[in-house]
């Protein structure tokens, strides 16, 4: 199966929009369920049964990221309220670091990445040599359980 990696990342690329990381996960994916079918598939017809499933994971994972991916907004800093004392604040910021240290590591260190340090996605994925994608949904993942934690510890949130 090894010699087929290659050419199928070339024949995903183009599916994935040129993502090379996301060519190489649906490969990935592809070669786990060819492990899976080993004993059914014949050496004459796996080649096209792997480019056929490939094809298939590309398209259901664009889908799937249309649907699950939500609408981004931009944050407008002058929207946020403006307090007098500086003590909500300081409770907040504590409630926080108590929530984030509830994280996983690989979660915290995406949302410091990018909420705290201002990093784009692109740049969290070089820092931390892992595909965009993996920083989405960590981020996503991250989040969640933050909002989960800090909704346990009686603040609540829009």
């Amino acid at each position: 199966m090894a010699r087929y990696r290659r050419p199928l990342v070339g024949y995903v690329l183009p599916l994935v929009n040129g993502d090379v990381h996301a060519a190489e996960d649906v490969v990935q994916e592809t070669m786990l369920r060819a492990w899976q079918h080993a004993p059914r598939l014949s050496p004459d017809g796996e080649g096209s049964w792997l480019h056929a499933v490939a094809r298939n994971i590309a398209i259901s994972a664009h889908y799937r990221r249309r649907r699950a991916r939500p609408a981004e907004t931009v944050l407008d800093e002058r929207a946020l309220p403006v307090t007098d004392d500086g003590l909500d604040q300081v409770f907040d910021a504590w409630m926080i670091a108590a929530a984030l240290d509830k994280l996983s590591s690989e979660h915290r260190l995406v949302i410091v990445a990018l909420f705290y340090q201002r990093r784009s996605i692109a740049e969290v994925a070089q820092m931390l040599a892992i595909p965009e994608g993996t920083v989405r949904s960590r981020c996503f993942y991250g989040l969640r359980a933050l909002r989960k934690s800090l909704s346990e510890q009686g603040m609540t949130g829009p």
